[in-house]
């Protein structure tokens, strides 16, 4: 409020501001309903079996279990650390972001300089890298695993 403006001046524009405002962070908020979270990536499970918030990358049989595989186009890598547990992270290592090359025996790989991450946490388990690779939010739905936005 500039000093020559009197108090409750333009407060009706604030209110509409306000009004318009807080909608769409309302309808955020509402759409974060029924989200599971898993370690170190987001699994949401829709109450309607399937989801238009994404884009399917695979089906749940082509990750390996204890293994994973690398999604460079859409910057993401999926990893299944248990028969029924998958998580997703950045494709980017930490280190210089290379984009990570396998999943293998429980670990990302970086194959530029050496990192590896566990496959179930995104932790750091053999650097250079000393930051964890950021988690990806994904749904595993009917034998479907889809990339959310």
């Amino acid at each position: 409020m500039s000093a020559s403006q009197e108090p409750g001046e333009g407060s009706g524009r604030r209110a509409v501001v306000m009004a318009f405002g807080a909608a769409p962070l309302a309808a955020v908020l509402a759409a974060c309903g029924g989200r599971e979270e898993s370690g170190g990536s987001d699994v949401v499970k829709p109450s309607d079996g399937g989801t238009d918030r994404g884009v399917v990358l695979a089906t749940t049989a082509d990750i390996p279990e204890n293994g994973g595989k690398v999604f460079a186009d859409r910057g993401v890598v999926v990893t299944r650390p248990k028969a029924d547990e998958f998580k997703a992270f950045s494709s980017k290592c930490t280190h210089q972001g290379c984009t990570v090359s396998s999943v293998s025996d429980g670990t990302v790989n970086c194959s530029c300089h050496g990192s590896r991450f566990d496959a179930a946490s995104g932790a750091v388990v053999h650097g250079p890298a000393t930051e964890p690779l950021p988690a990806k939010k994904i749904a595993v739905t009917d034998g479907s695993i889809t990339l959310l936005s």
